[in-house]
Parts: structure tokens; C-alpha cells; sequence
């Protein structure tokens, strides 16, 4: 799906977002779109010139064809941590942010089932207009273990996890694979999985964890999903 997954921690000093040989293009965002999420301290990112503030937890998309993107942070010793995913764009839309705060969550899972969560829909068809990208955060609530369970795949889609405030000590066991056929990484604080669109993707915390999903491909539709039972799972 071409997909493109980067990171920026600015500390002194300012990062520019570069193109890289793999793209063909005379700069990074030429034929493509940009998610951003900051998971870290303060910061700000430039955009053309123009600046958007970004607390943790803050969303922005960037819309095809914007040449100068241009990360920073407001305290060196705090810095942000800029988490971004790319996906081929067809078109231009404007560049918007999104405040954590105004997105409302949706409460999923149980006590019982050790899997209560907040999800949240940062980029999606109802707040942001974008070609493909689609991308949100879930925070797991104290005491949880378990993210996206029951699991499902979407062959429309190919899917990645970003995996954030982790203690050093936290693991995550992140399932992924054919339903009759699923195999597990061990996931630490700030790494990313990519689930292909045949791969069922999930996973349980030995403690408190957070992480952002993304989606591109065929659709936009959040809820375009086949979903696996735990009986079918080997």
C-alpha cells in the first residue's frame, strides 16, 4: 500500500520532513498525504509557513502537494515526539488539525472481558477530508489488558499500531497473522506493527499502554470489517 511510517523528537534544533530516494519525488508530501499525531511534549509543526500548536495526544493532517513541513519542539528538555504516517493521495485537501479534547470518544469493551478502551476518531471521513488516511488513538483503561478484542481483519485496508506510554518495564503481546495461523511479537514503548489486510491485529499489555491506528485503502468506512471469532483462532 506504499505506505511510509516516520518519527521526529526535535530538540535544539528544528526538523525538516526530507523526501527519500524510495519516492521519486522532488519533495516528501509531492503525491502524498500526512497524519500526524504528538505523543509527546509540546510542539509545533510548519506547514507552509503556517503554524500549528500540538499538545499530546494532537492530530494533523497535511494534504498532498505541501513542500515545507517543519517539526519543533517548545522545550528541549520535554521535547515533542511526533508520530506521522503517509499514504499515496490522489488529490489535494486542505491541511487541518485536530485538539484531542474536541474528539469525542467511543467506549468499547468491559471489565470482564479485560478490555475497556476509549477510542478515538482523530482522522475520518466525518471531521477531516482525506484521500485514504484514516487514523485515531485508543487508550486503554487502567486495569485492561486487551486492545481490538474480539479481532477481525479488512481486506480493504492494511492497518498499523504505534504502540506509546509504555513503562520500561511494559510489554505488549501484539498478535497478527491468518486467524488459523496467528504468530506474536513482544512490542516495547514507541514501536509500530504493520498488519497486512489479511492479518488479524491484536493485542494485551502487561500494563498500562496506549496507541494510534491508521488505516489507508479502498474505503474509509471505520466499520468495514470481518469480524474473527475467538473459537476460529489457532
Amino acid at each position: 500500500d506504499r505506505t511510509v511510517v516516520g518519527a521526529a523528537t526535535p530538540t535544539e534544533k528544528d526538523l525538516h520532513l526530507e523526501t527519500i530516494p524510495e519516492l521519486a519525488s522532488d519533495f516528501f508530501g509531492q503525491r502524498r498525504e500526512i497524519g500526524i499525531v504528538n505523543i509527546g511534549g509540546s510542539g509545533v509543526v510548519s506547514v507552509e509557513g503556517k503554524m500549528y500548536d500540538l499538545e499530546k495526544h494532537d492530530c494533523l493532517y497535511i494534504g498532498r502537494g505541501q513542500k515545507d513541513v517543519i517539526f519543533s519542539s517548545k522545550d528541549a528538555a520535554t521535547p515533542a515526539r511526533f508520530y506521522f504516517i503517509s499514504y499515496p493521495a490522489h488529490t489535494a485537501y486542505p491541511t487541518r488539525k485536530v485538539a484531542f479534547e474536541e474528539v469525542t470518544p467511543e467506549v468499547l469493551g468491559s471489565v470482564e472481558k479485560s478490555n475497556e478502551r476509549k477510542l478515538y476518531k482523530c482522522i475520518q471521513p466525518l471531521t477531516v477530508q482525506s484521500c485514504q488516511l484514516v487514523m485515531g488513538i485508543t487508550l486503554i483503561k487502567e486495569g485492561s489488558v486487551w486492545n481490538t478484542m474480539p479481532p477481525h481483519t479488512h481486506l480493504r485496508r492494511s492497518e498499523v499500531y504505534l504502540y506509546f506510554d509504555l513503562a520500561p518495564e511494559t510489554v505488549i503481546f501484539h498478535f497478527m497473522g491468518r486467524p488459523h495461523a496467528t504468530r506474536h511479537l513482544i512490542i516495547r514503548e514507541g514501536e509500530a506493527v504493520f498488519s497486512p489486510p489479511w492479518s488479524i491485529h491484536t493485542g494485551a499489555g502487561t500494563g498500562s499502554y496506549s496507541f494510534v491506528w491508521t488505516m489507508g485503502g479502498e474505503n474509509q468506512d471505520f466499520t468495514d470489517m470481518d469480524h474473527v471469532g475467538l473459537q476460529d483462532l489457532v
